[in-house]
C-alpha cells in the first residue's frame, strides 16, 4: 500500500543530477511525526519543489542555449523546476485540506519534460489507501 508523503520526502526528477526534498507548509494542519503532510496541491516551484542540481532537458531554453553555443555538446545548466499542474493522481479517498493527499507512487511533471517521483516518503508509518 503507497504510504503518505510529508515534509522532508525525497525527490528525483528524470533530467535532474541531484536529488531534491519537498518542502510542506503547515497548512493543511495534519502532521505525521510532528511534521506536515502534503496533498496533490504542494507543487509550487521554488516553496514545495526545489531545484533538482543541473537540468538536462533540451526543452529547458537555458539548457537548448548553452547546448548551441557548445556546439551541439549537452551542456546541463541549473535547475529551475517549472510545475504548473498538481500531483498526480494522490489518494483520492483520502482528503487533507479538501484535496486528495498525497501519496509516495503520485508523479509530477515539468514543463521542460521531467517526470518527478518519491525516492523515500519522508515517513514510514502511514500507509494510505
Amino acid at each position: 500500500m503507497p504510504m503518505q508523503v510529508c515534509m522532508g520526502a525525497m525527490m528525483q526528477c528524470s533530467f535532474g543530477m541531484a536529488p531534491s526534498s519537498l518542502v510542506v507548509l503547515p497548512k493543511n494542519t495534519t502532521f505525521t511525526d510532528q511534521v506536515p503532510d502534503a496533498n496533490i496541491m504542494d507543487h509550487v516551484p521554488m516553496v514545495n519543489i526545489l531545484p533538482f542540481g543541473m537540468c538536462t532537458s533540451l526543452a529547458n531554453p537555458t539548457v537548448a542555449a548553452a547546448t548551441a553555443a557548445a556546439l551541439g555538446v549537452l551542456t546541463p545548466m541549473p535547475c529551475i523546476p517549472n510545475t504548473p499542474a498538481p500531483w498526480v493522481t494522490g489518494a483520492p479517498t483520502v482528503l487533507l485540506g479538501y484535496f486528495p493527499t498525497l501519496d509516495n507512487v503520485s508523479k509530477l511533471m515539468c514543463v521542460w519534460g521531467g517526470v518527478i517521483q518519491f525516492t523515500s516518503p519522508g515517513e514510514t508509518t502511514v500507509n494510505v489507501p
